[in-house]
């Protein structure tokens, strides 16, 4: 994939496809040969929780619809688009949870993905209304982590 390109995935909203949409999208951002393994490797994980919640929104709303995972890639910056067709939800109104090194944490079972999808890209942003829920993941894989 060279600069400019964009992948487009449309999923059933089952968990099943999560990891197909993980792999595909680590393929695509690891082909900049100077991309860092270890930002490929966040971008994954917050690329899987996005997902996640988007199945299960689609599970609550009772929607058939597919799950739409957009990827463009610009040299070393990765941008990633999941597209839900859930009931939406206010960002601000999710808790906020415990610090993991905190033995308080292990009472949240739900509501990490957020916070997580946040602490692992450069910038996450979300935007929802009532036809669903658009959670935008972008991040610099040549850059090491905070």
């Amino acid at each position: 994939m060279s600069a400019g390109d964009e992948v487009i995935i449309r999923v059933p909203a089952k968990s099943d496809y999560v990891a197909l949409v993980r792999v595909v999208l680590a393929a695509a951002a690891a082909i900049d040969p100077e991309s860092r393994d270890d930002r490929i490797d966040d971008l994954r994980i917050a690329v899987s929780e996005a997902v996640t919640n988007a199945v299960e929104a689609h599970q609550t709303a009772g929607t058939d619809s597919h799950v739409e995972v957009r990827c463009f890639t610009d040299g070393h910056h990765v941008e990633v688009t999941v597209r839900d067709r859930g009931p939406g939800f206010d960002p601000d109104d999710v808790p906020v949870v415990p610090d993991a090194e905190t033995p308080e944490r292990l009472f949240f079972e739900n509501g990490l993905g957020l916070p997580l999808m946040r602490k692992l890209v450069d910038k996450t942003d979300i935007e929802t209304g009532d036809d669903g829920t658009l959670v935008r993941l972008i991040i610099d894989t040549s850059l090491s982590p905070d």
